[in-house]
C-alpha cells in the first residue's frame, strides 16, 4: 500500500522533561509521536523509522548527510509516496537545504518539528506533524523539493530560516515568500520553487567556516580556519558583500592557495554584488571569491560543503555555487 514515511530524528517534538538530567531531552520514538496525534491524525497510511533521537543543535554535516543519503533510499520504494522528516528547529533548515540539494526525486520530503516540547498541553508538535503528513501525501507538492511545514504554512528549504528563538511561527522565507499553507486540512499553493537536478556526491566536506563579518574585523578567523584545515570559507560580509581590509586580504591569500571563498550578506534580505572596491567585495571577486546571490552564510555552507564532497573539478564548483544561489 502506499503510504508516507515518518523518519524521526528528535528534537523539541520528541523531548520531554527528564527527572534524571533535570532538563528536556529528546526521548520520543517516532510511532509515539504519530500516537499523539489523536483526532488530528490524516487519514493516511503512515509508516515510521527513527533515524537518530538528539537535539538538532548535536547534528553534524555527516550526520546530516546520512540523513539526506536515508531518505533518497526510503523514495525510491515505489510503495513510498513522501517522507516527513521530524527535526529539531535549531539546525531543520539546514538539513532541509541539504536533503534538497541530493534529492533524485519528484516525491515531496517535509520537515516539520515543534518550539515545545511533548510534555506541554498545547505543544505546536502534533498540528505540525499532521500538516506535515498531509503536505507530504498530496498531489499538489510534486516537485517542489524539500520543504518546512511549520504554523500551517509551507516554505521552500532553500529559502526558510528560523527566525525567533522561541515562538511557534518561527520559520519565515524573507522576500520570497512562503510556498503556501494548510488552510482546515487543505493543501494550498501560492507558488513553485525551480529545480536545479541532484548533486551527486559520496561524501560531504566538514572543514568548512563560515566567518560573520563585525565592524573592525581582522584577519583572525580566517587565519585560524586555514591553519586548523579548512578546505573552504564562507564569509558572511557587510550588506552587498563586503568585508574589512584586512579579511578580504586574509581571503584573497586563501583563494591563491586553492581554498574557494563563497561570500553571502549578514543582512537578513538581499543580493551581495560586487559593487565597492578599496578592500572591498569588488576586491574579493576580482580574487575569484563566488559571490552566492540571497543564500544566507549557513546555505552556502552546506552548498560548498556538499559540492567539495562530490569531487568536483574547482571550475564546476564555482559554477554549481553561482547556479544555485542565484
Amino acid at each position: 500500500m502506499t503510504h508516507i514515511v515518518l523518519l524521526s530524528t528528535g528534537g523539541t517534538i520528541a523531548s520531554r522533561y527528564s527527572a534524571e538530567q533535570g532538563s528536556v531531552v529528546s526521548s520520543v520514538a517516532g510511532d509515539e509521536l504519530v500516537s499523539l496525534l489523536g483526532p488530528l491524525a490524516p487519514d493516511i497510511p503512515v509508516k515510521t523509522e527513527e533515524f537518530s533521537n538528539v537535539g538538532s543543535y548535536r547534528i553534524d554535516l555527516p550526520m546530516a548527510f546520512g540523513l539526506a543519503r536515508r531518505i533518497n533510499a526510503l523514495l525510491a520504494d515505489p510503495e513510498v509516496a513522501g517522507v516527513v522528516v521530524t527535526h529539531g528547529t535549531d539546525t531543520m533548515e539546514e538539513s532541509a537545504y541539504l536533503a534538497d540539494l541530493v534529492l533524485e526525486t519528484d516525491k515531496p520530503v517535509v520537515f516539520t518539528g515543534a518550539q515545545m516540547d511533548a510534555d506541554q498541553p498545547d505543544s505546536d508538535g502534533p498540528r505540525n506533524l499532521a500538516d506535515a503528513i498531509r503536505v507530504a501525501a498530496s498531489t499538489e507538492t510534486q516537485g517542489l523539493g524539500a520543504m518546512i511545514v511549520f504554523g500551517q504554512e509551507i516554505h521552500a528549504a532553500r529559502d526558510a530560516t528560523k527566525t525567533h528563538a522561541s515562538r511557534l511561527g518561527t520559520f519565515a522565507s524573507a522576500e520570497h515568500g512562503k510556498l503556501g499553507e494548510i488552510d482546515v486540512g487543505r493543501v494550498r499553493l501560492h507558488r513553485r520553487t525551480i529545480r536545479l537536478g541532484p548533486i551527486k556526491a559520496e561524501t560531504i566536506e566538514p572543514r568548512v567556516e563560515l566567518i560573520k563579518l563585525v565592524m573592525g574585523s581582522d584577519a583572525v578567523f580566517v587565519t585560524a580556519a586555514l591553519e586548523n584545515g579548512a578546505r573552504g570559507l564562507v564569509l558572511e560580509g557587510f550588506g552587498r558583500g563586503n568585508a574589512t581590509p584586512a579579511v578580504t586580504d586574509a581571503a584573497v591569500e586563501a583563494i591563491r592557495s586553492g581554498i574557494p571563498v563563497a561570500v553571502t550578506s549578514r543582512s537578513p534580505q538581499g543580493r551581495v554584488e560586487p559593487v565597492y572596491g578599496a578592500g572591498g567585495g569588488s576586491d574579493l571577486a576580482a580574487a575569484g571569491a563566488v559571490f552566492c546571490g540571497d543564500l544566507s552564510g549557513i546555505k552556502a555552507r552546506i552548498l560548498l560543503a556538499l559540492l567539495l564532497g562530490s569531487g568536483a573539478d574547482p571550475s564546476i564548483v564555482r559554477q554549481r555555487m553561482e547556479l544555485h544561489a542565484n
